[in-house]
C-alpha cells in the first residue's frame, strides 16, 4: 500500500556535544575492582565522557540546540517545536525543554521563541521515538521546523564503586540532536517506523526515587535510592532477541532488503550485540558504525551523536537511506527508516 504524504520531511541539520572530561578504563581500575580487559570483553567500552561540576542535561542540550539553529540557518521564531528526550530532567516541573528555550531567550545571539516544548522519557529509545513523532507532525503540514534532542547525564545515576560496577563501566554523558524540516520533495521522509514497549519488564532497568519504587520481587541489593539498577543479563538477552528482529520487521514494512539501506545508525549499548547483528544481516562495518568504544552508552544521546559524527565525516549524504534503531528501559524498542 502506498502512503501519500502531503509534505516531504527532511533532516536539515545535526549537532552533538560531549563533556571535556574523559574517563578511561584505567581510571576506573583505580577506584573499583575491574580491569580494562574485563570491561572491553563484556561491553566494548574503553572510555566515556562525564559531565564536569555544573554541567547537566540542560547545559548540554542548550549547546546542541544553538548549534542546530546555526547549522540549519534558522531563527528561533522559525522553530515550531522542541522535543527533548532524556531520563535526566533538570527538575520535575517545568520541562527541561521549556527551561532551555528560556536560556535561548536570554542569549543575545538568539532570543525569544514561542515554540512548543516538552520532554519525553523513553531512555535509550528516546531520540528515535522523538524523530518519529517529529516526522509525523511535520508531514501533517502544520509545522515547518522541529528540533529533536537526546541528552543524558548518566554519570549522576551510577555508583563509582565495585558495587556499582555493572553500570559505572558502561554509561557516559553527552547530547545530540537534529532539526527536522518540511521539504518540497515528497520522496523525503520516513519509509517505515516502529515504536514498541513491554511494560511488564520495566523492573529490569530503572532508577528508584523512593523505596516504594522498587519491585517487590527484586532482591534488595542495598544500592542507594536515586541510582540506576539494572539486570544486566536480562537486558542483554532482551537486546539480542529484539535488535535483529526489529531491523527485519522494519525492512519488511518498507519492502527492502538489508543491502538497500546505506547506513544503520544503532544505539550503542554493547559491541557484542552490534557485531552479532552485522553478522546476521551481512552488513559491512562501514554501514553500521560503532563509537561505544570511545563514548560508552549515552542512552538517548547515543543515536544522534553517532548520526552527527557520520554526517560530519561526509559518509551520510542526501539521497541515501538511513535506519535508526534503539532499545532500552521501559522496556522499549524503536526504529525509523529514512529516505534522506
Amino acid at each position: 500500500m502506498t502512503v501519500i504524504k502531503p509534505h516531504g520531511v527532511t533532516i536539515k541539520a545535526t549537532a552533538h556535544y560531549l563533556p571535556e572530561r574523559v574517563v578511561t578504563n584505567a581510571d576506573l581500575e583505580k577506584i573499583m575492582d575491574t580491569s580494562d580487559e574485563w570491561i572491553v570483553q563484556r561491553t566494548g567500552v574503553r572510555a566515556r565522557h562525564f559531565c564536569a561540576e555544573g554541567e547537566s542535561t540542560r547545559e548540554m542540550s542548550f549547546s546542541v540546540l544553538k548549534d542546530l539553529l546555526r547549522n540549519a540557518n534558522i531563527k528561533p521564531d522559525e522553530l515550531d517545536l522542541f522535543i527533548l528526550a532524556t531520563v535526566g530532567a533538570h527538575m520535575t516541573c517545568p520541562s527541561t525543554a521549556c527551561q532551555i528555550l528560556g536560556d535561548l531567550a536570554d542569549d543575545p545571539e538568539f532570543g525569544h521563541t514561542n515554540a512548543g516544548a516538552f520532554d519525553i522519557t523513553v531512555a535509550c529509545s528516546g531520540f528515535t521515538y522523538g524523530l518519529n513523532m517529529a516526522h509525523d507532525l511535520m508531514a501533517s503540514g502544520q509545522y515547518r521546523n522541529i528540533a529533536v534532542i537526546g541528552a543524558e547525564h548518566l554519570s549522576q545515576y551510577v555508583e563509582m564503586t565495585t558495587r556499582g560496577r555493572g553500570t559505572a563501566v558502561i554509561f557516559g554523558d553527552g547530547a545530540g540532536g537534529a532539526i527536522v524540516s518540511r521539504s518540497d520533495n515528497h520522496d523525503h521522509g520516513i519509509l517505515a517506523q516502529m515504536m514498541r514497549s513491554d511494560g511488564a519488564k520495566w523492573g529490569e532497568l530503572y532508577i528508584p526515587e523512593k523505596a516504594r519504587d522498587i519491585p517487590e520481587q527484586t532482591h534488595n541489593d542495598e544500592m542507594p535510592l536515586g541510582l540506576m539498577r539494572m539486570n544486566g543479563r536480562a537486558i542483554f538477552k532482551f537486546a539480542v532477541g529484539t535488535f535483529g528482529d526489529l531491523i527485519q520487521q522494519t525492512l519488511d514494512k518498507a519492502d527492502l532488503s538489508p543491502a538497500d539501506v546505506d547506513h544503520y545508525i544503532c544505539h550503542q549499548s554493547n559491541v557484542r550485540i552490534l557485531e552479532a547483528c552485522r553478522e546476521r544481516f551481512g552488513i559491512p562495518q562501514e554501514k553500521m558504525p560503532i563509537n561505544i568504544d570511545r563514548l560508552g552508552n549515552t542512552s538517548a544521546a547515543s543515536v544522534p551523536i553517532l548520526f552527527d559524527e557520520q554526517v560530519k565525516a561526509g559518509r551520510i549524504k542526501p539521497g541515501q537511506k538511513v535506519m535508526f534503531v534503539a532499545f532500552g528501559a521501559g522496556l522499549t524498542w524503536t526504529s525509523s527508516l529514512w529516505q534522506l
